[in-house]
């Protein structure tokens, strides 16, 4: 029989040694993975850094209670603000150049908090951070919808949030240390010099799917099988832009008839509730209401990161596991989410036992339970419009982190007016319930939105 020596594409990206038609796949995606998860770790380092610095700053700088509950929220404030120009900028641009302005502009503003004498400029250099953070999540999720196949992307989505709690888990001891050596401005420097140092490695080593030069064929057409971004254009940003005519302003409103998004908002808030907690007033709670050491904090904050972290490892690839088990993706992504709501709302009962080992205990459990449900940006992945991913993934990201605004100021007005975290945390616990319910009634099926024209 006479074989043909002609070569074809698929062939020619074979790897050298395997059989022609039996490629074994690269893992490119990876690659791409680790540059999301150390990003996201170096992204919540710089967002919450001020929170371990604060015990020496609020005395430096004359800082009371309430106006660090306010320097807390302010974040916030241009991060919500920020998210849909944000997603806008990241349809229009691209991947690659967002991330790296992104990252570039909020490490700039993380060091600059180290040079404040006064709380004018903390407050400027905080709302320039939070524009500066805007685009990051949207990027991850466009990142993953384009390099990762359906059944992946829970699990690729898990592992690079799971960058928001490894950081402070294992990084907190040390920043402590490092405060207590060399003061905590050594603590902005540091961290910002870090994030520039990053920018410049995500510029070099990010590449669109098609450009990667470690991504051979096989793992090509096993991404687009999976309904990965790989097969609209070679550059798959300049593909992302949104078609006929552009983004108008009405766009938003449509999405927002679409019960999947207005419902994994919702979600999605409440789930934020419990994380901005753990993020802003958890070591405040620990010293004040359970009066605990400020040594004994930094080694009992540890454990509730780990268990978060653990979650949303869990969360995603138990998510995963179950999609290719053949069950329908309204119970893969949404049965995790709902389970880690109801779990978080748990953290109610740590008003009513006295052992602090145990308070540990259920505050872990509670933020484990906080991170199998942070599997949303999961979702915008599959029901954002083609074209529209950036922009929905904005928005989504605006609804969700108004809990970065309303919690902090909630929990520190009910401390204010009761002097104790007893109602505090009630609400908290109410916030997840609801989110649970918003899941379950509202989102309804998981699919892609298809906008009218």
């Amino acid at each position: 029989m006479q074989h043909s020596t002609q070569t074809s594409p698929a062939d020619a990206a074979t790897p050298k040694g395997a059989a022609v038609g039996t490629a074994v796949r690269t893992k490119a995606r990876y690659q791409i993975l680790a540059l999301l998860a150390v990003g996201t770790m170096i992204n919540y380092l710089d967002r919450t850094v001020l929170g371990i610095a604060a015990p020496q700053l609020t005395k430096e700088l004359g800082i009371n209670a309430a106006l660090m509950g306010l320097l807390f929220s302010v974040f916030s404030w241009s991060y919500v603000a920020s998210q849909i120009p944000g997603g806008l900028f990241l349809d229009r641009f691209g991947s690659k150049l967002t991330y790296f302005l992104s990252m570039t502009f909020w490490s700039l503003c993380t060091l600059a908090q180290g040079t404040v004498h006064g709380i004018g400029a903390l407050f400027a250099f905080r709302l320039g951070l939070g524009v500066s953070e805007a685009p990051c999540f949207p990027t991850n999720s466009r990142v993953v919808a384009t390099w990762f196949p359906q059944s992946e992307r829970a699990m690729a989505t898990g592992t690079y949030t799971v960058g928001e709690y490894i950081g402070l888990a294992f990084f907190s001891p040390f920043l402590f240390m490092l405060m207590g050596a060399f003061g905590w401005r050594s603590l902005f420097y540091v961290v910002g010099g870090v994030g520039l140092v990053f920018g410049v490695i995500w510029w070099i080593f990010y590449r669109e799917p098609r450009d990667h030069p470690s991504a051979n064929q096989a793992e090509l057409d096993y991404i687009e099988a999976g309904g990965g971004l790989t097969h609209r254009k070679k550059d798959a940003d300049a593909a992302a832009a949104p078609a006929k005519g552009g983004f108008e302003w009405r766009t938003i409103g449509r999405l927002l008839k679409h019960r999947q998004l207005t419902g994994i908002c919702l979600g999605q808030f409440a789930g934020n509730s419990t994380l901005v907690f753990f993020l802003t007033w958890f070591p405040t709670y620990l010293a004040t209401e359970r009066h605990m050491a400020w040594l004994k904090i930094g080694f009992f904050a540890i454990m509730p990161f780990i268990a978060a972290s653990v979650g949303v490892m869990f969360g995603g690839i138990f998510s995963d596991w179950l999609l290719r088990r053949g069950t329908s993706p309204n119970v893969a992504r949404k049965l995790p989410i709902i389970a880690g709501l109801l779990l978080a709302s748990t953290i109610i009962l740590a008003n009513y036992v006295e052992s602090n080992v145990v308070v540990i205990v259920i505050l872990s459990v509670a933020f484990f339970a906080q991170g199998m449900a942070a599997l949303g940006w999961t979702l915008v992945s599959d029901i954002a419009p083609d074209g529209l991913l950036g922009v929905t993934g904005g928005f989504f990201n605006f609804a969700a982190n108004l809990a970065g605004i309303v919690t902090p100021l909630v929990v520190g007005f009910i401390v204010a007016a009761t002097g104790s975290f007893v109602g505090a945390l009630v609400f908290i616990g109410a916030i997840a319930l609801i989110g649970a319910l918003s899941y379950i009634f509202i989102v309804g099926d998981i699919k892609r939105i298809v906008l009218a024209d």
